[in-house]
């Protein structure tokens, strides 16, 4: 799967970008390049990736070169240990070691090494899972922020419509009242709904603008001209229609759920390797290495060049006492490995949770959106037929401004919905693990 989201960003990365996100598969592709999230828990796989190369290179040969220069007074006075290259200046009366090797130690048996390569395996499976459910939260992280823009367009448009129908309402209420034909009540109401109209415009104008700049942060370019969804949206119940199938999916394929279980796997490698501590380890080594020693207190020579020598040897550990730090390693293990299998379990329950919630709310949504138009016909109907009351004398003007609210709220609560359907089935998906870039697609087709 990393294979492929790889390959995915370097196709998205190699289409060239507009200034703007016309519709969401630009916004998406934007997103992928820039979004300072998912860099990061790329990042952070690639950091954590670096631990099982590190694991496995104690279990590995271990080659190491050494030099040394030793001077020691003859009359056992002082001692002292040079690097090589010190020494130029020596006094005469002093004996003189140079040695020169090379040596080989090979791990035969580490139980806790070998254990803890386990675990960084285990945990880089773990983060692998992890930036996928990064890139699979990318979808929706986009989707959202574009669909939310788009409801706030809706609702401002709601709003100045709510607003100019006000308007015209306190308009005609204060040439009614100057003409006489009407109380002055009838300006006060209209003068407070209108002004209450005003002051959610600003609102609303404000609330777009910060949403246009949350997607700007996901995708690091600054919105354009957004395409709005279309008016006849698909109200197909999901497929399958069963929320046990969507839950039996998640339980197998959620990412944070697989990143969850491979931690506690991990865990339970950390706490075998902690047991190891108290298990002996056996390591060979093949040294080769020449020594040279000599007296100089002028022209006396005592000793002349040492030959090489090989050394072969195995050499068996026995953890006897630790001062209890091994005893400590392990209760701190289990501690840690029990809160793993805690994570995880809370993790399965949420995930089985979120699943048929958001199956749920799908379903639920497709008969919210289809009372929500009719909702709104039936309130347009009813503001019409006040409109033509209060004309008449029939409805008085506290009618008429309580019909104009309730178009108001009926269109801005249908809006709503319809961009919260589109969402929801992402959502779904997501929570059963199977989101990716056709979903997108398919969104996008939605958008005109």
């Amino acid at each position: 799967m990393r294979l492929k989201l790889l390959t995915l960003a370097l196709t998205l990365a190699a289409v060239s970008l507009p200034s703007h996100g016309e519709d969401l598969l630009d916004a998406y592709r934007q997103a992928r390049a820039n979004d300072p999230v998912l860099a990061q828990s790329d990042a952070t796989t690639r950091a954590v990736y670096e631990n099982v190369p590190q694991a496995r290179a104690l279990l590995l040969p271990q080659l190491n070169g050494t030099a040394s220069l030793q001077q020691q007074s003859i009359n056992g006075s002082s001692a002292s240990e040079f690097s090589s290259g010190n020494g130029n200046n020596l006094n005469p009366g002093h004996e003189r070691t140079r040695s020169f090797g090379v040596e080989l130690d090979q791990t035969i048996l580490n139980l806790a090494d070998i254990a803890n390569l386990q675990a960084a395996h285990s945990t880089y499976s773990a983060q692998q899972q992890t930036y996928e459910a990064a890139a699979q939260d990318l979808f929706v992280r986009v989707a959202t922020a574009y669909f939310t823009i788009l409801n706030d367009e809706e609702q401002l448009t709601f709003a100045k419509a709510n607003e100019e129908a006000y308007r015209i309402t306190y308009d005609q209420a204060e040439q009614q009242y100057k003409v006489g034909i009407a109380a002055v009540t009838n300006v006060y109401q209209a003068k407070s709904y209108y002004e209450a109209a005003k002051a959610q415009t600003v609102s609303t104008e404000n609330t777009l603008e910060n949403d246009r700049q949350a997607l700007t942060v996901i995708t690091g370019q600054p919105v354009g001209e957004l395409k709005k969804l279309r008016p006849d949206l698909p109200m197909d119940t999901p497929v399958p229609a069963d929320s046990q199938a969507w839950v039996d999916s998640a339980l197998k394929n959620n990412p944070t759920l697989l990143s969850a279980q491979f931690s506690e796997t991990a865990a339970e490698h950390d706490v075998n390797a902690a047991r190891a501590g108290h298990l002996p380890t056996i390591t060979a080594s093949l040294s080769h290495a020449k020594s040279s020693s000599w007296l100089e207190n002028g022209s006396y020579n005592v000793a002349g060049n040492g030959r090489w020598g090989n050394t072969i040897g195995v050499t068996l550990t026995v953890p006897l006492f630790q001062g209890g730090a091994i005893q400590s390693k392990v209760r701190q293990s289990i501690a840690q490995r029990d809160e793993a299998q805690d994570s995880l379990e809370l993790t399965r329950r949420q995930t089985v949770q979120n699943t048929i919630n958001y199956y749920n709310s799908v379903i639920a949504g497709i008969s919210e959106v289809k009372s929500g138009k009719a909702a709104v016909d039936s309130a347009q109907e009813a503001l019409d037929a006040t409109k033509a009351g209060f004309q008449v004398g029939t409805q008085i003007m506290l009618d008429v401004l309580n019909a104009i609210q309730t178009l108001t709220q009926n269109q801005s609560t249908y809006a709503t919905d319809r961009h919260q359907l589109v969402l929801n089935r992402l959502l779904l998906r997501q929570s059963a693990g199977t989101i990716d870039y056709k979903d997108m697609e398919y969104v996008n087709s939605l958008l005109q």
